[in-house]
């Protein structure tokens, strides 16, 4: 089985590859739902709609990450190609102090990837996932 997972963008992430991956994820304020904000930030960082029905996506459950988040997540099983990604985009002072905002893209690549791949790559907050995934596949 694979997953999709996407590379955090942004100079402080070049040149990294272990340990510097997430799956698309965002915050989000009552009253949105936490479905709806996961189905939002999806579009929103991979510039595509989600390729499965919003009612076919299967609750992974929430996890608590070490900056204090809390993250409600979902999976689905879809198919879509990496290529066809356009990423968000977002603003940050850069180079640090120069007073100067520059434009990165929030991910700079999406993959998929075999879970023991996804396991080296993906922050070390989000591996729990992975874990909550294979449950549910059980």
């Amino acid at each position: 089985m694979d997953v999709l997972i996407e590379h955090m963008g942004g100079p402080y992430w070049t040149g990294k590859d272990d340990v510097a991956w997430s799956v698309p994820k965002g915050e989000y304020v009552d009253p949105e739902l936490p479905r709806e904000a996961a189905v939002r930030e999806w579009e929103e960082e991979l510039g595509l709609q989600l390729p499965v029905p919003v009612d076919s996506l299967v609750p992974l459950g929430e996890v608590k990450q070490p900056s204090g988040k809390r993250l409600s997540v979902w999976a689905g099983e879809g198919d879509l190609d990496p290529a066809t990604v356009v990423p968000g985009m977002f603003s940050m002072q850069w180079p640090p102090r120069s007073g100067k905002l520059a434009e990165f893209p929030e991910i700079d690549r999406v993959e998929w990837c075999d879970l023991e791949l996804a396991r080296r790559r993906l922050v070390a907050g989000q591996r729990v996932l992975l874990e909550l995934l294979g449950e549910v596949l059980r």
